[in-house]
């Protein structure tokens, strides 16, 4: 395990081997910033706490609690008419 400080987040680097190892070490070094696992060196994934990820994206919402918003119904939406062959003919032959 490598940590490093950046500002106030701790960065911790974890091999996949350390990781599956000890995945409760990961997690609480993700409450203290990024977790970056490697594989073979290279980093493949990040382990950030929930609430961090939520700060970073921005609190997003489903596609189904957008429509269910009460103000949806007044948004106008005319989408475009497709046009032309929608599909194919396939030869199973």
């Amino acid at each position: 395990m490598l940590r490093w400080s950046c500002g106030i987040m701790a960065i911790t680097k974890l091999s996949s081997r350390e990781f599956n190892q000890d995945t409760g070490k990961a997690k609480r070094a993700a409450k203290k910033g990024p977790v970056f696992i490697t594989d073979r060196g290279r980093p493949s994934h990040v382990l950030l706490t929930a609430e961090e990820y939520e700060r970073i994206t921005g609190t997003q919402q489903s596609v189904a609690e957008l429509l269910a918003m009460p103000e949806a119904a007044a948004i106008e939406f005319e989408p475009p008419r497709l046009r032309g062959d929608l599909h194919k003919p396939v030869d199973l032959d």
